[in-house]
This record gives C-alpha cells, structure tokens and sequence, in this order.
C-alpha cells in the first residue's frame, strides 16, 4: 500500500477539492513528469515538480472550462509562458480529461507525439498558444486579455454577458528577463487590462543558476510601476491561491501579478537547485523523489486514483457550465438578433455588407502606402473584425482608422484603432494573442526595417498558422534622409525566408488593393504587405487577368513585347514601374516585365508556370531594391541582378538611388549591355 504525502490543508471553502484531492492531483503531476522526461531522456522536471499544485488548483477550482469542448468561446484561458515545462501542462490536461492520453505521455518528446517538447497550439487539445521561447506567451494572453475586451464591449448588453472570462499565464524569471515581456507587461497596465492574472513561479533559479547573478530586481515594484495588483502568496497553500485569485478578480481596473514563493524541482534530492532545470533527473534521483512522495518507487507513470476519480467528478458540473452558457448564449441570440448576426460575421471572417473598395487606375501615381491606408479603411467598413494599429507610426504607415469607434482604450473598449505604443515585439504578440482568442482580425504596422524587432514573434505566429496581417511601409532605400540605419535592404528575403509567411510586395496602388484582398482571404498563415514610402507610377497591365494570376502564381505579366522577348525581367514592388521606364528606354531591345508580388508563391509555381511567364527569352534581369539572394537562380548571370548588396546612405531618396546606380537609367544601361 502506498502513501503519498499529505499537504495540510483544510476543506476548501465554498468548492469540493479537499487535502486528499489536491495531493493527489499534485503527486500524479510529478509522477507523470518525472516519468515522461525520464524515458524521453530530455526535458525540464524543475517547473512540473515545482508548480504542481498550482497547476492543480488552477485546473480543478479555478479555471472556468470544460476539457469535453476545449474550443468553448467564453472558456477561460491559460496560457504556459513557461513553455519549458511543457509535461506540468500535458500532465494536467490529461488527468483533467482533456485529448491527451497516457500513450501520448508516454511518447513525450517524440516524433508525432502531440506532448511536443514545448507546447504547441493545434496539435495538442488543451493548449491555447505555442510557446516557449520565453516571454512570448505572456505577451499573448495580454493580447487574449484584450480582444476579451473588446468582444464583451460590442456583445454584452445590460441583461446578458455572453463574453466574461478571464486570461491566466504562468511565468518564470526566464518570461520576466525577455525584454518583450516588459513590453507587452506596460500595455496591459496602461490599459488597465482587469481580467489578465498572472502567476509568477518564483523559484529563483535558471539554468546557469541562482538568478540573482543577474536578476535581482524587485518585481513587485517593477509591476507596480506598470499599473498592475501585486500579491504574493506561497505555491504550496492552495487555499491561498484560491483566495489571490478572488482578490485578483476584485480589482477590475489592473491586471494582476501573483508572486508565488516556490521551490525548483520540489521532492527531488536535488530540489531548489540548477540541476533540476533543464535535464531529467535521472533513475535514481527520480526513484528517491517517488519515495519522497510516498508512491511506487518501481511503477511508472502512477497516477493516484483519487486524481482520476476527482476530476471525473468534475465532468457534470463542467458540463452545466457551459451548457448554462449555451442557453445564455440562445437567450441573447433571440434577444438581439442582428447582434448575433454580427458574432457570426465576426467568428467567421466574414464581411457585413457591401461597403465599396477604392478604385485604382493604372495612371494612378501614388505611394502604395497610401492605396494601403484608403483601402484598409474601407475593408474596416466591410469587415467590423478588423482591429489594429501602429507602433507609434500611424501617420507614416497610413493606419489612421476613420468611422471605427475611436481609439482602443480603457474608457473606450469599442475602439478598433490600437495605439500599441513603440513595442514592436509586443505589437505582434498582441495580434497573435487576439488571432488565438477568435473573433477579430487583428493587424499591426510599422516600417520594413523594425520587422528585425518582431520576426520572433512572426516566426512563432507561422507556426502556430496564424492569420495576422502585418503593414510594413517605407520598404526600400527610397527612404531617403534617414539613412542606412532606417533603409531595409536584407529584411525582405529574411521575412521570405521564415516558413508559412507570405510576403506581398505591390507595385502599385492597384496591386496594392489585390494585397489586401489576398491577406483578408488568408486563414492559416501571417500575410506581410510591404509597401512605399514615395510615390509610384501606376502602369497598364498586359495580361487582363492579372488580379487572378497574382492571387494563383504571385505573377503575371505586366509590360509585354511582339514575340519572343530578348530579355525577361523579374520585378517586385517599385521596381517594376522603374522596369518599365527602363524598357522604354531601351527600344532595341524586346523587353518583357514580369511584376512578382509574391516572390515565394512564384518560386514554388510549377517550372511551367515560370516558363509561360519567362516567355522564353534567353536573358533574364531581376530587379528589387535589396539584397540579390532571392533572384540567384533567376538572373542569367550575376550582371543580371540589379539588387542592392550593401547598405544604403543617407540624402533625398532620388540622390540615394543615382549615388547607388538604382535608376531607370541605370538598368536600361544594364540591358543594353
């Protein structure tokens, strides 16, 4: 007969959970964990054997959810900032009864096992967003918290609340060194974002050791300075937690922060050290911490009945809660009907009217930024699920949103225009964080060139196949005065490069608007639109259906030639008008222009696509104003790359281009040669 150790705790008042059934709980957490990483021979037991009783608690008194439907729309979220400790959060999911099974804790860390060595979102049931690299997450469920605002503003009416829950995170000192974890911690106190809780695990150790080597900061200070509640308790007194949480609840206009006092790696003989961090404890350690626990030292993966039995007690009043929400939610419905019209659009992408779209022509000459900023205000017409805004850059990216409610704010929850302050890496995690939630299309801007503080995030919204939709204006060397610190020339083939992200590059107002079109279209992947600072020359466009070639291959033929053309050239963005000043410059020659919008869908077209495209001509010149890497295996030789292959300099765009041989002229020399 085993024992396993009793915490001492009294009946829990005003819910079930007693001190048999948080112990247990908390014991089969280690005991997975331990086991998982162990036979995986990778991963980090300090968090799980640390954090177990929270985890516990959070999962069986707090959280309002129903593992039966983890994709419930007025469930609370949590959200693992901690992502390290991914087998705390399988170990839960699976004694709660969500789709995780005990095979599937058994292959932890293994190919196809969907306990991923950190949590990812959309291949584990339970699992609200991908995180890992650290400070992310919590950076997204700031963004979770906010778009929970914004829907219970538009929805909720003085009789019903359909949308009233709350966003949870776990983090570590790791999540509170990140830089991107102050950024997004700032917004949510300026925005006084009331139903955000965050528990801090606060076990003082990293992998290198103690944390104090570098952090030792006071954090309840720090928080207190970004406008959040701090309390503090102590990770093993579930009670306490309980009663935080309800103090947190009380105090709806700041976001709290719940220090809880832990100890790494709790049970095992090396507990409180570096050591438990980011390794397996090892056979003997773990069969010592199975002993401390009181259970089999020589059966793996136990679980203490009672955990099961516990939570399978739960399933019923699970299932009353969301059912009692679903006849709220049919009340409502009937209640306000063309409310529950606008839910419908809202979770379905879909647009509410027929609010007419800025019309181009090809004589057009203006900045794409521009088109960018006319046609984006109209689809916020069409589409009222459209949020977003700019990393202090409004102005300059065209992202003003006019007739949408104002600005987001504590006093104005309705506001569709976001002010994200200059937080780029944050910015992005809050569109994340809102695609995660459901029910808006979020968007954010800045220039090209501060993608490199936000592709982080990019990269990890790829992954997770979210829609966001990214505006990155003043995209080339036409820049001008502010030099080459402000002048992207590699950034376009680095966003190229990250999976699953589709650049757009319009050449011109047109174009522009078929960019927008596509990003709106989008459902599993981020959409970058890359547009100008300076003017552009609108042009006529030789194939009649170049709208549909854009959105089918990312190309089509802009400027055509009688017969076979003796060059092809491959242009994205303002460079295709500069190709096609350039071809007429150069009447000897029979010059074809292709515009590439998207480079990555073109180079991924079937080679006979690219051949219809390519014409046949036995020359082929790629123009785009930065770096040459992703045109090598076009151009016919390397004189045929007319990119930018060093930095810019600082003077009015127009001289920058001469002093860099970047002109129309330039190139016509280039293919008379």
């Amino acid at each position: 007969m085993f024992l396993y150790v009793a915490l001492k705790l009294s009946k829990f008042v005003g819910n079930s959970m007693n001190e048999s059934e948080i112990n247990a709980v908390a014991t089969s957490i280690r005991s997975l964990s331990m086991d998982a990483i162990q036979k995986a021979n990778s991963g980090h037991p300090g968090t799980p054997l640390g954090a177990a009783e929270l985890a516990a608690v959070l999962y069986g008194e707090i959280l309002k959810h129903n593992p039966a439907d983890s994709k419930w729309a007025d469930r609370d979220r949590f959200v693992l900032s901690a992502g390290h400790g991914s087998m705390l959060l399988y170990s839960i999911l699976h004694l709660s009864g969500y789709k995780v099974t005990m095979d599937d804790i058994k292959s932890f860390r293994q190919v196809g096992s969907v306990c991923c060595g950190h949590p990812e979102y959309g291949v584990t049931d339970g699992v609200e967003c991908t995180a890992g690299p650290l400070g992310q997450g919590v950076s997204m469920a700031v963004g979770m918290a906010m778009a929970e605002t914004m829907l219970a503003a538009r929805f909720n009416t003085e009789k019903r609340k359909i949308v009233d829950h709350y966003t949870y995170s776990l983090v570590g000192e790791g999540c509170l060194e990140e830089g991107v974890s102050s950024e997004a911690s700032s917004f949510a106190g300026t925005q006084k974002l009331g139903k955000l809780i965050v528990f801090y695990d606060r076990n003082k150790i990293s992998i290198d050791g103690p944390t104090d080597i570098t952090f030792d900061e006071d954090i309840a200070k720090r928080y207190e300075a970004y406008g959040w509640q701090v309390l503090t308790g102590d990770m093993y007194k579930p009670v306490e937690i309980i009663e935080l949480v309800e103090k947190a609840k009380k105090v709806s206009d700041k976001p709290t922060l719940i220090i809880l006092e832990s100890t790494i790696g709790k049970f095992s003989p090396n507990q409180g050290s570096a050591d438990t961090h980011g390794a397996p404890l090892g056979e003997e350690n773990v069969k010592a911490a199975k002993k401390a626990l009181g259970i089999p030292e020589d059966k793996e993966f136990f679980v203490v009945p009672e955990a099961y039995e516990y939570f399978s007690s739960k399933k019923a009043q699970w299932a009353s809660c969301e059912d009692n929400w679903n006849k709220e939610f049919d009340a409502w419905s009937n209640e306000n009907p063309e409310l529950r019209k606008m839910w419908d659009a809202f979770h379905n992408n879909e647009a509410m009217g027929d609010f007419p779209l800025p019309e181009f022509s090809s004589t057009d000459k203006m900045a794409t930024r521009d088109a960018s900023g006319k046609t984006l205000n109209a689809l916020c017409q069409r589409y009222k699920n459209i949020v977003g805004g700019s990393a202090d850059l409004a102005g300059p990216n065209k992202t003003i949103l006019k007739d949408c409610d104002g600005i987001f704010a504590p006093e104005n929850r309705k506001g569709r225009m976001i002010e994200y302050g200059i937080r780029e890496f944050a910015m992005s995690a809050f569109v994340s964080g809102m695609c995660l939630h459901g029910g808006l299309r979020p968007f954010c801007a800045t220039f090209l060139i501060f993608a490199d503080y936000l592709r982080p995030q990019l990269r990890l919204a790829a992954l997770m196949k979210l829609p966001g939709i990214y505006i990155f204006s003043h995209d080339s060397i036409y820049v001008g005065e502010d030099g080459p610190t402000h002048q992207p020339v590699e950034t376009l083939s680095s966003l190229r490069a990250i999976p699953n992200v589709q650049v757009l590059r319009p050449a011109d107002a047109q174009e522009t608007l078929e960019a927008w079109k596509i990003a709106c279209k989008s459902e599993d992947h981020p959409v970058c639109i890359v547009i100008t600072r300076q003017t552009v020359q609108g042009f006529s466009k030789s194939d009649k259906n170049w709208n549909k070639k854009l959105s089918e291959h990312g190309a089509y033929v802009a400027l055509n030639c009688d017969g076979v053309p003796d060059i092809t050239i491959l242009a994205a963005g303002s460079e295709v008008s500069t190709a096609i000043e350039a071809a007429g410059l150069t009447p000897e020659k029979k010059i074809r222009v292709v515009s590439v919008m998207d480079f990555t869908k073109f180079d991924l077209a079937d080679q006979s696509v690219k051949n219809s495209l390519i014409g046949g001509a036995a020359r082929v010149v790629c123009a785009e104003a930065g770096i040459s890497s992703d045109w090598k295996s076009y151009a016919t030789s390397r004189s045929d790359l007319f990119c930018i292959d060093r930095f810019g300099t600082s003077g009015p765009a127009a001289k920058v281009a001469e002093y860099l041989h970047f002109t129309a002229k330039d190139l016509s020399d280039l293919l008379k040669k």
